[in-house]
């Protein structure tokens, strides 16, 4: 076989690198920003590095919001949401991929039409719910309608049913019971699409904005995504706080992310998303 030329590794990675400059420049130009005057972010010539970095921007921030109850609060609904959704969608997924009982079919499909309808068509009902319950601008109120996931349901449905048939029935032979088979031989045959449940839940949960800002009015009581909407004026708009806010927001999902970058990666190749 002929060996590839050293050209075309070259061209290789131009491309490779340009892609990811490309891909990083929105992430630099926020940091950029972050560290600009307000004057110079609106400048209509664009300033690609502030004259004197600003870096009380970041001081800032934590004078303008009260950050550490916040991220406090991310991260405490965060926690709770994930766990919440991998225990509910294992089960649920396996029920419907393995087990067999009357209404199967009708009540997955109800919980699949759930896909098809935008989350603001039932607000309003769910606001009322959770204002009837005593649970606004608590905790509780903000997690209490992503406990369940239809999505991540389909996930592991869709994971379980991948699974051999014969595995079960080996288990049956050795005298294992239903709930036996799916702990010890079945759970963790599916652990990359716990995985990408578990990455789904995070993002989804930590980016979440509109449920946040219609159940808490009270700026402790936020999460982070729905803190920085606070920081934009009617008439006025700090961006350089602003960005320094957001990039302090993601920081927390950054750091996770790299620290578990190999498992992030294993689990999304393994289960066929992109």
């Amino acid at each position: 076989m002929a060996r590839p030329r050293r050209g075309s590794h070259a061209l290789i990675h131009v491309v490779l690198g340009v892609g990811g400059f490309v891909m990083a420049f929105p992430f630099l130009w926020q940091l950029i920003m972050s560290l600009s005057t307000n004057a110079e972010v609106q400048s209509v010539t664009p300033t690609f590095w502030p004259a004197h970095p600003q870096w009380g921007n970041y001081a800032a921030v934590f004078e303008r919001l009260p950050f550490l109850s916040q991220l406090w609060t991310s991260v405490l609904i965060t926690v709770i949401r994930v766990a919440a959704q991998i225990v509910l969608c294992t089960l649920a997924g396996y029920a419907f991929a393995r087990l067999r009982f009357p209404g199967r079919g009708v009540l997955l499909g109800l919980v699949l039409s759930i896909l098809l309808v935008p989350s603001q068509v039932y607000l309003i009902s769910q606001y009322q719910i959770v204002q009837s319950l005593g649970w606004l601008n608590t905790v509780a109120g903000i997690v209490a309608p992503g406990l369940f996931s239809a999505y991540g349901t389909f996930l592991m449905r869709t994971a379980f049913l991948n699974l051999p048939q014969e595995l079960e029935e080996a288990a049956r032979i050795d005298g294992s019971g239903t709930f036996r088979t799916f702990w010890s031989i079945m759970l963790p045959l599916v652990r990359p699409s716990i995985s990408v449940l578990a990455i789904s839940a995070v993002l989804w949960s930590w980016n979440e904005l509109l449920w946040p800002l219609v159940v808490s009015t009270r700026a402790a009581n936020m999460p982070l995504a729905a803190a920085l909407a606070t920081l934009a004026g009617d008439v006025t708009v700090n961006y350089p706080v602003l960005m320094a806010a957001s990039l302090l927001a993601i920081a927390p999902v950054l750091i996770l992310f790299v620290l578990l970058q190999r498992r992030v990666i294993d689990g999304l190749a393994s289960s066929g998303l992109k």
